[in-house]
């Protein structure tokens, strides 16, 4: 079975039980100041989990691109990636445990035609901090299932806390912000029994042991809480979020422990071709990190990332580097003998990111087919920079003269961290420099300099974007409505060519990434700050409606680059001054977008709009920072 056939099996198989099928959204979340990229299938889908109507309806179910990069040391292994689709359905406030649990495994052993027999599930054993009781409600579903199909339930269920089987965005109750939606979830595991136990992950095998004989598949989270100041409460409906990894899912269909065996990865491996079986064996750890970090570059890449040095583009930098490393170290090292000829790493480079891209065209060629010459300029001249940063890797080498000349053997950890953040040098280069060197490097030290940093950047994300439309202020919400004015007054005084490439709104400041070519003169941003307090002067309604999606772009409503969306969306329009929501007079509105909200009813409550900075992000990428008093 192939990937395409698996989505399209899940898809069809949820349509069929009245679920709207939606697209996926972009990686670059839309108006979500928490995260700086799309994680999982219900980031998006926040204001819908928390009450708000969906455009289409209480089920609906989509394949989401999604990005991590918590687990990034463990990518090499037979099942981590940092870029992956997750399958998923949701309800909400529609049906609830009895529905979800039966269809998805309904779907796993009819659809996939997978062995029940090597299927183990866990539930929530409860929590007395959070007071949240056990969950026997799955627990007798699941009972019921494995009974139908002639299996003794009795060692396929197990229990865990919250540690394991509660799931919220931000993890465990403790690390939930107030207002945050969780719940418990129940986890299905696919058990490759060809895979023998490894002892060092401990005496006894479990669906939660790391030792590659058990793959998780697929997970139902029962969203039915939030967290307020004095603990937890019960949301106004009760939600089913469903996530389950299609190359996971896919793997267990062909009962094969790596998921980089499946067909997805299949065009873009065949840049390996002229290695050996046993060579391929050998280094199947840098083949699999090349891949997904290629992989999930040309995704962030084609939704509008660039190779940078702050916040997103600082994360696309790094796996890009360490993805290319492995690429040149295979392609380099002395141990292999020499490349075919007319073949060298850039070739390599080149047919690894057709493979990639020929892999998604079923699914997303529309965005992803046009886009690649330029996705392979951007990762070509990222190439470029990298290798003269190796060639100059001057820090490095005066690390290791250090060491040599005081006799030391193991380079600290605090230390290699900061050649990898500060110098942009990966850390397997690090370690084959320093093997080279006969030093070895302090792997505890540097992970948990790692961890220290991603905990610190948690925190400064938290400062730089507090606020945000997640807390729905009324400061927020009125440097909302601005935002719409500011993008279509851009618009008029630089030319229709501007369009909106990103966005962050606090309760202190709106910030918006927009197309163009140079920087704005004083007399621009005079006119532009002038034109929104006149919008916002004139006291114009803002009203939203719902559309079908044609009816929505036959208006000319402004949407976010790379992104699709649903049959129904919502969409906002300021002006003119008589409209009202029963006539909205679209071609007479002064803005016009796709937006999810919220918004203030009339622009002067917006107050006085003031431009505080304008600056180049990248090549061809302006920023604006604004504010309103």
């Amino acid at each position: 079975m192939t990937s395409s056939e698996a989505r399209q099996k899940f898809l069809e198989f949820f349509k069929q039980r009245g679920h709207a099928i939606v697209p996926s959204s972009s990686l670059v979340p839309e108006n979500d100041p928490t995260t700086l990229f799309t994680g999982s299938g219900m980031q998006p889908l926040i204001p819908y989990l928390l009450g708000q109507p969906h455009p289409s309806g209480k089920r609906i179910a989509n394949s989401q691109k999604c990005f991590r990069a918590e687990d990034i040391e463990e990518v090499g292994d037979n099942r981590h990636t940092t870029f992956f689709e997750m399958l998923g359905n949701w309800s909400f406030g529609d049906y609830w445990k009895e529905e979800q649990l039966r269809w998805f495994f309904e779907f796993l052993t009819g659809e996939l035609e997978l062995d029940p027999g090597k299927l183990y599930v866990s539930v929530f054993a409860g929590d007395p901090e959070t007071g949240v009781p056990k969950d026997e409600e799955s627990a007798a579903i699941w009972k019921r299932l494995f009974k139908e199909k002639r299996i003794d339930p009795e060692g396929r269920i197990y229990e865990y806390g919250v540690a394991k089987n509660w799931w919220s965005r931000s993890g465990v109750p403790a690390q939930m912000p107030v207002g945050e939606p969780g719940g418990p979830d129940s986890e299905v595991f696919y058990e490759f029994t060809q895979v023998e136990h490894d002892p060092k992950f401990g005496e006894k095998c479990h669906p939660n042991c790391d030792c590659g004989r058990f793959l998780e598949i697929g997970n139902s989270v029962f969203m039915e809480y939030k967290k307020t100041d004095s603990g937890f409460e019960k949301l106004a409906q009760r939600n089913v979020d469903f996530g389950g990894g299609l190359e996971r899912i896919t793997a267990a269909a062909k009962n094969n422990p790596s998921i980089f065996e499946i067909d997805i990865f299949s065009r873009a491996a065949l840049a390996f071709n002229w290695l050996s079986p046993e060579e391929l064996r050998d280094e199947s750890r840098r083949i699999r990190i090349a891949l997904d970090h290629l992989r999930a570059s040309t995704h962030l890449i084609a939704d509008g990332v660039l190779p940078g040095n702050k916040e997103r583009g600082y994360v696309l930098r790094r796996i890009l580097r360490r993805g290319l490393f492995q690429l040149l170290n295979l392609a380099e090292r002395e141990t292999l003998r020499p490349l075919p000829k007319k073949t060298n790493s850039e070739d390599r480079l080149d047919a690894m990111l057709d493979g990639i891209i020929q892999s998604f065209l079923d699914t997303y060629g529309d965005y992803l087919g046009p886009q690649r010459q330029s996705v392979s300029d951007v990762i070509q001249k990222e190439k470029g920079r990298f290798v003269e940063l190796l060639k100059s890797a001057y820090e490095l080498k005066r690390v290791i003269r250090e060491h040599a000349l005081e006799d030391k053997d193991v380079i600290d950890g605090a230390l290699v961290f900061q050649l990898f953040s500060t110098y942009g040098l990966p850390i397997d280069y690090i370690k084959d420099e320093a093997r080279k060197a006969k030093l070895s490097v302090d792997d505890l030290g540097y992970l948990a300099a790692f961890k220290k940093h991603q905990e610190l950047s948690r925190t400064a994300s938290a400062g730089t974007f507090k606020g945000g439309l997640a807390d729905t202020s009324e400061r927020t919400i009125r440097l909302h409505t601005a935002h719409h004015l500011l993008l279509k007054a851009l618009q008029i005084v630089l030319g229709p060519e501007v369009k909106q490439r990103g966005s962050n709104i606090t309760g202190e400041r709106l910030r918006m990434d927009f197309v163009h070519g140079e920087k704005m003169t004083e007399e621009q941003k005079r006119e532009v700050e002038r034109m929104v307090n006149e919008k916002i002067a004139e006291d114009l309604p803002v009203i939203r409606n719902e559309m079908p999606l044609a009816e929505a772009e036959k208006l000319g409503a402004e949407h976010e680059f790379g992104q699709k969306y649903p049959e129904r969306v919502s969409v906002y329009s300021v002006g003119p001054k008589n409209a009202a929501p029963e006539n909205p007079r679209f071609p007479e509105a002064f803005s016009l977008e796709f937006c999810g909200g919220p918004h203030v009813s009339r622009t002067k409550e917006i107050g006085k709009f003031r431009i505080l900075k304008e600056e180049a992000v990248s090549a061809g990428i302006r920023r604006i920072r604004a504010t309103v008093e």
